[in-house]
């Protein structure tokens, strides 16, 4: 069955659309602002040609890089050859990327695509630069928090960083804020704020991460 993006949100300012793309399900997302036409791509994961045709005409400023895990990366080197596209992504992934980064990334940046203001929040912990961006009440949250839990972590002080940086940067969001994962269906701050808080207060083993749930 041929792959095509589904229209997530569409209104006066943007439309976001989404591709779950092979092989390992990951979400790319299009951001395109609606009275300028000028989009972003949020991760590179895969079907290239997909990605390309849904663009068309449009330019595209941006490929806004969520992490370097190769799941988010493998269309990247063909995406990247867009005309008068630039790779953004955090200082702390630049090594595991597979092409260099035209613009390095830090909590509080804020970015334009035509008339939208995209702000970067730095979110450590699945990875050491993981980023969201957050537009108009959506935050496209790459790895940082599913529906279930947080990210996959590498160590138990991963885990502890990933939990800071949901508790401190995303949970703080304004409870209606939509958070679209880099994996599957989205969710909300409403929905994720009282189950990150149980977890919290029941407290977990020391020893703890890898693939975590609430």
């Amino acid at each position: 069955m041929e792959k095509s993006f589904t229209v997530l949100v569409d209104n006066n300012s943007l439309t976001l659309s989404r591709l779950e793309t092979d092989p390992y399900g990951t979400n790319t997302y299009l951001l395109r602002c609606a009275k300028s036409g000028q989009c972003v791509l949020i991760d590179a994961p895969g079907n290239a040609e997909t990605v390309i045709d849904e663009l068309g005409d449009s330019r595209v400023q941006y490929i806004l890089m969520t992490h370097a895990h190769m799941d988010h990366t493998m269309a990247l080197e063909e995406l990247i050859k867009l005309p008068g596209v630039s790779l953004a992504a955090h200082q702390g992934e630049i090594k595991a990327l597979p092409v260099q980064a035209d613009r390095l990334l830090e909590d509080g940046d804020l970015l334009h695509c035509g008339e939208l203001e995209i702000k970067v929040i730095h979110t450590p912990g699945h990875t050491p630069g993981g980023l969201c961006y957050l537009v108009d009440g959506i935050l496209l949250g790459g790895d940082t928090l599913f529906p279930g839990g947080p990210g996959k972590t590498a160590s138990p002080e991963n885990l502890s960083t990933l939990l800071a940086s949901i508790k401190n940067k995303i949970l703080t969001l304004p409870a209606q804020t939509v958070i679209y994962p880099g994996h599957g269906d989205p969710t909300t701050v409403a929905e994720q704020r009282p189950k990150v808080e149980a977890f919290l207060a029941r407290g977990y083993d020391s020893n703890l991460h890898g693939d975590v749930t609430w």
